[in-house]
């Protein structure tokens, strides 16, 4: 007769190393498992999100690009409208003035008469501001207004220059050349990106696209 030895002590201990493991498993899942914290707007402003950036420029984050595009067509409009309600108003002292003091003094390299020039720039302003508004035609009427404004930054350059940019001070505050290179920058933007949203060009794209909505 041989004594039979028992293994309960051998399962017991193996059964007891297992509990802490499986003890804290359970409670890994019950953490996971508790919904998220609130954002607060204090978060937002102090939290990861402050230096968030967006790379993707569509859904809400194309709506600040309506009221971008809007305004400043119709500012363009208002622009290419010198000496009258239309563009290019020939033998008007505004359209006469822009001749002398602005074309032939830094323009005159130019081929053909400044009068033809200008009343381009004016029809440029009026007419690609009006397509600006609309969103039509978009990436061509500003790819033609970023020329009309690089031709006023050069214009504002060659007769007043810098102005001390970017840390000098002008003496009777009107910093000349920054306002047109401001204006360059949103009509890069819109010949890169296109119109936006709430514009003609998305409705025309719509219908004759043939690419597949993602």
């Amino acid at each position: 007769f041989r004594p039979v030895k028992s293994t309960s002590t051998g399962r017991e201990q193996s059964n007891d190393a297992q509990l802490p493991r499986s003890f804290g498993s359970t409670a890994r899942r019950a953490t996971e498992q508790q919904p998220p914290q609130k954002e607060t707007t204090w978060d937002r402003i102090t939290g990861p999100k402050l230096f968030k950036t967006v790379t993707n420029w569509s859904g809400i984050h194309s709506v600040p690009l309506v009221p971008l595009r809007i305004m400043t067509g119709l500012l363009m409009i208002h622009h290419g409208s010198e000496g009258g309600v239309f563009p290019a108003n020939f033998g008007t002292p505004e359209f006469q003035g822009f001749i002398d003091f602005i074309m032939k003094p830094y323009f005159s390299f130019l081929p053909g008469p400044p009068e033809v020039w200008t009343a381009i720039h004016d029809y440029a302003e009026f007419y690609g501001g009006l397509c600006l508004a609309l969103g039509f035609l978009t990436r061509p009427a500003a790819l033609s207004l970023l020329v009309t404004m690089m031709g006023a930054v050069y214009f504002h350059l060659s007769s007043v220059g810098p102005q001390g940019f970017p840390l000098g001070h002008v003496a009777n505050y009107s910093y000349d050349f920054e306002e047109p290179a401001l204006y360059a920058l949103i009509f890069l933007l819109f010949w890169f990106n296109g119109a936006g949203p709430l514009s003609v060009d998305s409705i025309i794209y719509s219908q004759i696209s043939q690419e597949e909505e993602q």
